[in-house]
């Protein structure tokens, strides 16, 4: 969902931050639904909240993503350690930052997006929105010079 919606926002072209960013993917630390769509329930809320055009097949996370992409951002603590870990260990010629995507909550604390699937309930909703607050949160202190118009 995070891929889809950061995509979102900056291959739109009435957004401020329209092609400031190059590539944007997503992809899981394991390999357990390689060449999946998304859950149903994420386009679901994609769809609900707008985003129509978001197509994804899963894939796994790959040494050469930490030359190519200059963040990689984790959903979760886990996530985390297990990216920073692959990082030290297999691509260490890596130029991507790793980081949190909840460091940029836009509160004083880090926050984790839970995975939704297991969560239920309005899950996949709080997924959305934030990944939407951390997006615009992530792309405004990356772009202080841009205000956002919406």
């Amino acid at each position: 969902m995070a891929e889809g919606v950061f995509r979102s926002i900056v291959k739109d072209p009435s957004s401020p931050y329209y092609n400031l960013i190059g590539t944007v993917d997503s992809c899981g630390t394991g390999g357990y639904h390689v060449g999946d769509d998304p859950d149903s329930r994420t386009m679901a809320t994609l769809e609900a909240n707008g985003i129509t055009n978001y197509r994804h097949a899963a894939r796994r996370l790959r040494d050469s993503d930490f030359r190519e992409f200059d963040y990689i951002f984790a959903m979760d603590n886990s996530n985390y350690s297990d990216i920073r870990r692959w990082h030290s260990r297999k691509a260490t010629d890596g130029k991507a930052q790793v980081m949190l995507f909840g460091e940029f909550s836009g509160t004083s604390r880090k926050e984790v997006i839970q995975d939704p699937y297991y969560t239920g309930g309005d899950a996949f909703q709080k997924t959305y929105e934030q990944c939407q607050r951390f997006s615009g949160n992530f792309l405004a202190t990356t772009f202080p010079e841009i205000k956002p118009t919406r």
